[in-house]
């Protein structure tokens, strides 16, 4: 999963296609704002970060550090699934 899932996605698989010679996510990615998409029923311009609700957002730094980035991108992830499982 990622936000964007191509982005990161691809950079993932050509690395452990490269140093692990196979990937244990076959060809597939989630993207965390399509999810969050069909969650809030938005069409895909609509959704954005900035219009998703506040309580999806745990106080995490925004460092653009790549280990950072994607424990705030995990914790957005579980978030909307906590709140589409109720």
């Amino acid at each position: 999963m990622g936000y964007p899932a191509a982005y990161d996605f691809m950079f993932v698989y050509w690395y452990l296609i490269r140093f692990a010679s196979e990937s244990p996510f076959s060809h597939s990615a989630l993207d965390i704002k399509s999810y969050a998409m069909a969650v809030l029923k938005t069409e895909f311009r609509e959704t954005a970060k900035r219009k998703m609700p506040k309580h999806w957002f745990d106080k995490l730094p925004h460092t653009h550090v790549a280990l950072d980035d994607a424990i705030e991108q995990g914790s957005l992830f579980c978030n909307i699934l906590e709140e589409q499982r109720k």
